[in-house]
């Protein structure tokens, strides 16, 4: 089957073994997929697959089942479908665990619903799991006009958690406003603690979600509330830094870290039943909406790699198949 293959740090379209499915997995043929920073982090070395993941890049797709392994019943030939994976999305067929798929909603286009699984997963599972957040708690969120970004302040809204983002223009912040952001900070402009605390009123966020790490981690403590959750999710801003250990006693704060990739197929699967369950009804209604900035077919992965880390993009970059 066409795959893309990574070569010295070039992606271009070559072949790989077209997979399988073992016992309680699915196949699908894959119409689309997207991409996430991992993805460009995998392309350059830094970021190996989970052992007996696929070294094809790719952690979510959309397309149509072809074939059920033993013990599935959770979906059915011929059923159009999006999928959670740890990897081997930009090919034309891929292979995962059942738990990890959900049906396509019927409004979306195979595009659309391919930039849903990961960043969607990623922010329930860190703002509404790891974080437990509820209704009323303020979260404060980076990188607000990436795919996480965009999926989260939707998610905030729509269960009442009046957020904030921070992002790397202007205009993002206005965009972000659209989708029910309440406000935010241009990054270019300096540190954003005293924005966050003219928004919270003083009492700082409850919930922080977090793609920088150390170069954000003293601020992000200072912005942070009385028994506030600090949920870190990447190292953009580098993974050593020294923390003020009596600010986070004093406020009783907590630092989580957290992946989902690695995570066991049970857990995945308990982020996208939660899915099902919370989201999937809203974007049915067109509630929430997947926020897609480019569509390009799958031969130009590299331009699409290339786009995402120009950081000019909102919302998400996806790959036709």
């Amino acid at each position: 089957m066409r795959a893309i293959v990574v070569n010295d740090g070039k992606l271009t379209v070559g072949e790989a073994d077209a997979p399988t499915p073992g016992v309680g997995e699915v196949l699908i043929e894959n119409r689309a997929t997207a991409i996430n920073r991992a993805d460009l982090a995998q392309a350059a070395g830094g970021y190996p697959p989970p052992p007996g993941a696929s070294p094809v890049l790719g952690l979510e797709c959309a397309g149509v089942v072809t074939a059920i392994g033993e013990g599935v019943s959770r979906v059915a030939v011929g059923d159009e479908v999006c999928a959670l994976l740890a990897g081997g999305g930009y090919a034309e067929q891929v292979a995962v665990p059942a738990g990890q798929v959900l049906a396509k909603p019927s409004n979306l286009t195979f595009a659309e619903a391919a930039s849903i699984p990961e960043v969607y997963a990623t922010a329930y599972l860190n703002i509404f799991m790891e974080a437990r957040a509820e209704r009323g708690d303020r979260v404060l969120l980076h990188a607000g006009a990436s795919g996480v970004g965009t999926a989260a302040i939707q998610m905030c809204a729509a269960f009442g958690n009046p957020c904030f983002i921070t992002a790397g223009s202007n205009d993002k912040i206005e965009r972000a406003r659209t989708l029910g952001a309440d406000g935010g900070w241009n990054r270019h402009d300096g540190s954003f603690v005293d924005a966050v605390a003219e928004w919270s009123e003083g009492a700082g966020a409850d919930v922080i979600l977090d793609p920088v790490g150390a170069e954000y981690l003293v601020d992000n403590l200072k912005s942070l509330g009385i028994d506030g959750r600090l949920v870190i999710i990447g190292l953009l801003g580098g993974a050593n830094v020294e923390v003020p250990l009596g600010l986070m006693m004093v406020k009783r704060q907590r630092i989580i870290g957290s992946t989902l990739r690695a995570r066991s197929v049970a857990a995945k699967a308990a982020v996208m039943d939660e899915l099902k369950e919370r989201v999937w009804p809203l974007l049915e209604t067109g509630s929430i909406v997947p926020v897609v900035d480019a569509e390009l077919p799958l031969a130009e992965a590299q331009r699409a790699h290339e786009l995402i880390a120009s950081n000019d993009t909102f919302g998400k970059v996806v790959l036709t198949i």
